[in-house]
Parts: structure tokens; C-alpha cells; sequence
């Protein structure tokens, strides 16, 4: 898994993660429901890579 990646990765699970935050505080749950499926996808992104890594 390349730097570049861990960093995309991980600002995509902190923005999913305030977007989840915000649709809390202010009752939005398509908000919420947006920064869930964000940090899903940034998690799915990262096992991903870890298979990759795992057969080098």
C-alpha cells in the first residue's frame, strides 16, 4: 500500500466520519447515512490494499 493511498484512505474515513458527526447534530440522516457508506468505503479501501500487501 502506497503513502499516497494510506493518505486518501484516511482522509476519506475522517471526512466520512464528520459527515456522520454533523448529520447527528442537526438531525440529517442522509448526512449520516453519507458519511457511513464514506467510512465503509475507505475501510473496504484499506482491507483492499492489506490483501495486496499480504501476497508481496
Amino acid at each position: 500500500m502506497g503513502l499516497d493511498d494510506k493518505i486518501r484512505n484516511a482522509a476519506e474515513d475522517l471526512q466520512g466520519k464528520g459527515k456522520e458527526a454533523a448529520g447527528k447534530s442537526t438531525d440529517d440522516e442522509s448526512l449520516e447515512r453519507e458519511g457511513q457508506a464514506d467510512q465503509t468505503k475507505a475501510n473496504l479501501k484499506k482491507a483492499g490494499e492489506n490483501v495486496k500487501d499480504a501476497f508481496k
